[in-house]
């Protein structure tokens, strides 16, 4: 391996890609866009999070002192109450899942309706039936040890290894199919270049690019909502430039053979969405089924993303995280190999 051939290529794909302005400003916007939006929406305490309408609409204070609705129900936090003139407005909100109870306030006692096919109906019912509990039978109320993490930190690791995720195979795979099909790639074939070198090159062009925009945009967003880290700084940099390497060769495995743009499309969406669902990018797969917890295994994003939580929540060190790494590693040094072997500088 010619590691003067490497770097040629290296910074070649690096011009190509800052020139490219739009590409190189969207790298930096998308992350920090949904970033932005997930934290203006869960930041605030006061997030309504259960709907309840109320018929006959009347001033709310009159409500709280008629007694037909429990104070403490009233009073409860997470609630929103939603004014109906009459009941039909609210049954009609109700059955298509726009509130998740619904009281009438001038009967004796509470009388309510809901919808059974909401998961949300139940809870808001299940708060309302604890209101009207007398209040000595209330278990005993605790609040969990430790510092408490905000939703918010456990998804923002997850929103970077996606946009790296979609940046190493898009930016990888779809890039050099589009090099062998306008015949790039028969030129460099001329060179005195291997396949190793020039996948090498690409691969490594790449993790400095998604480094360096993954680096900007942490602590940009730092800067405004503050993110709790208890472990390494430097581990974690060391978590995301595995996961790029794994994530970037599985792009490379596509590409090596790829000659249609269109299909190499379709066949990066079909890897990279469940991917993104069943590495716990948006939610855990905590309570799921086993079978599909063991599947999530096989993708690099899961091991870099408990990796990087861990590191984040816990303060996990490079001991506490190995399996993880050496998975990562192992994921960069199977595909890169079967991408080497199975290269073409054909169409």
């Amino acid at each position: 391996m010619n590691f003067k051939r490497m770097w040629a290529m290296f910074q070649a794909r690096n011009h190509e890609f800052f020139r490219d302005r739009a590409a190189f400003g969207w790298n930096f916007a998308f992350p920090f866009l949904i970033i932005l939006g997930f934290g203006l929406i869960f930041s605030n305490r006061d997030h309504q999070t259960f709907k309840v309408g109320i018929f006959p609409a009347v001033p709310l204070l009159e409500a709280q002192t008629s007694g037909a609705i429990p104070q403490t129900f009233l009073e409860s936090n997470y609630l929103e109450f939603i004014e109906f003139s009459d009941q039909a407005r609210g049954e009609e909100r109700l059955r298509h899942h726009k509130i998740d109870l619904l009281i009438e306030r001038t009967s004796p006692g509470p009388r309510y309706w809901i919808n059974d096919s909401s998961p949300t109906g139940y809870l808001a019912e299940q708060l309302l039936l604890a209101a009207l509990l007398p209040a000595d039978q209330f278990p005993l109320r605790q609040l969990v040890n430790g510092q408490q993490s905000r939703y918010l930190d456990w998804l923002f690791p997850g929103i970077l290894a996606m946009n790296m995720m979609f940046s190493a195979l898009w930016g990888v795979g779809y890039v050099v199919v589009r090099y062998r099909k306008n015949g790039t790639l028969k030129r460099l074939k001329a060179t005195p270049l291997t396949a190793l070198e020039y996948l090498s090159a690409q691969m490594l062009s790449r993790i400095f690019l998604l480094l360096f925009t993954t680096t900007i945009v942490w602590f940009g967003a730092d800067l405004i909502f503050h993110f709790q880290v208890q472990g390494s700084y430097l581990l974690i940099f060391f978590l995301f430039f595995l996961g790029g390497l794994s994530l970037c060769s599985i792009g490379l495995v596509l590409a090596a053979r790829g000659t249609s743009e269109e299909f190499t499309s379709g066949v990066l969406n079909f890897i990279s969405w469940p991917m993104m669902f069943l590495s716990e990018v948006w939610f855990s797969l905590e309570g799921s089924p086993v079978w599909i917890q063991k599947i999530a295994l096989l993708f690099p994003l899961t091991h870099l993303l408990n990796a990087v939580r861990r590191v984040m929540s816990e303060g996990a060190d490079l001991m506490a995280v190995q399996v993880e790494c050496l998975a990562l590693a192992g994921f960069t040094i199977i595909f890169l190999t079967i991408a080497a072997l199975i290269f073409s500088w054909n169409d």
